[in-house]
């Protein structure tokens, strides 16, 4: 036969199997349309009943399943409907494999994307609530965290292949070869990793705590598994490696329990010495006088090149900063006060000369 008459006998044949089944591709469309419809609503029912029933204080839980209910997508609603909308058209056994590899990969990552967002709302809501009296414990679930996701999406990963048909058990070890090649790859990558884990499990610091690292100072807001950042005093985030903030010296000031104070005053030489007799004993007054302190020493430490210096030391008791700053002031102006009543002036960079 020639081409041109097959050709017109294939698409004729063609053509009376598509007017044939046009009422069932009218009704899987049909199909497909109200099952889509049908689980975008359901979906935006249970959003909105969990948002609803978390502003009303029913349960904290129902705020993880508004987060979860958000992680829905609408591309893997449409391709599940489509699934759905294509059971009526008589397909052949290999096309309805290959529709049922479709709907359950998608429904797996839809799930897994359920799970993920559910993981991910508990940890921030228990993390949230530790984070002021624990935490270490909000760090550790902070890992935890992390861990589980990483858990559902890589089982998740070995159902779609299993569903694809595809040996799980024979790619897991082709990975565990091809992992030796990766690591000596990332060593880098593999080394914050390792650095990220020292952090959650020996806990040189937390979020929340400020440190100082390098002559870089702020407040600990995320420990991640390559990197760590803090928040700065000036506002700005500071970003560091897990593995070299390791190598470095970690200064932790929120693990302080007392801070160690030094100052001196300087008074002029022309101080009579029964007033300077009397100084010491006035700045371990001034001490004493403030609440969380405890006084260490107050001595006429040498003479300077332009005054008598002083040196006093203290302990405030509390680690905050703005705490120490509140005693100190409230004691320079414990001291200008006696100072004045006492007549005793302070010295400044001066020098005399004397001409013969």
């Amino acid at each position: 036969m020639p081409i041109k008459d097959q050709l017109i006998e294939y698409f004729d044949s063609a053509w009376e199997a598509v007017a044939n089944n046009y009422h069932n591709w009218l009704f899987a469309l049909a199909t497909a349309i109200f099952t889509f419809v049908v689980l975008r609503l359901a979906n935006a029912l249970f959003l909105r009943y969990a948002a609803r029933m978390s502003e009303r204080g029913k349960g904290e839980w129902f705020r993880d399943l508004e987060a979860m209910f958000r992680r829905t997508k609408t591309w893997i609603l449409a391709i599940a409907a489509a699934c759905a909308g294509s059971l009526p058209l008589g397909l052949s056994a290999e096309h309805m494999q290959f529709v049922r590899a479709a709907a359950v990969t998608v429904l797996l990552v839809q799930a897994a994307l359920w799970a993920g967002a559910l993981v991910s709302a508990s940890i921030a809501r228990v993390s949230e609530r530790r984070r002021e009296t624990d935490a270490a414990g909000a760090t550790t679930l902070a890992a935890l965290g992390f861990v589980g996701r990483m858990a559902i999406w890589s089982a998740a990963a070995l159902l779609i292949v299993a569903n694809l048909g595809i040996d799980v058990t024979a790619m897991i070890a082709g990975f565990g070869i091809g992992g030796i090649a990766v690591a000596l790859a990332a060593q880098n990558i593999l080394g914050d990793l390792f650095a990220s884990a020292s952090i959650v499990l020996d806990k040189p610091f937390v979020l929340g705590d400020f440190i100082n690292v390098d002559n870089k100072m702020g407040t600990v807001e995320y420990i991640g598994l390559k990197t760590t950042r803090l928040r700065s005093l000036t506002g700005e985030q500071v970003v560091f490696s897990n593995a070299d903030l390791l190598k470095s010296r970690i200064h932790n000031y929120k693990r302080m329990y007392q801070r160690r104070i030094l100052f001196t005053i300087d008074v002029t030489y022309d101080t009579p010495v029964e007033k300077v007799s009397a100084i010491p004993g006035i700045l371990r007054e001034a001490v004493e006088s403030c609440e969380r302190v405890r006084f260490d020493r107050a001595h006429f430490a040498r003479f300077s090149e332009s005054a008598l210096a002083f040196e006093v030391v203290y302990f405030v008791l509390a680690p905050e900063y703005n705490v120490y700053m509140d005693i100190q002031q409230e004691i320079n102006l414990t001291i200008l006060r006696r100072f004045t009543e006492e007549k005793i002036a302070f010295a400044f960079p001066s020098r005399t000369i004397y001409h013969g």
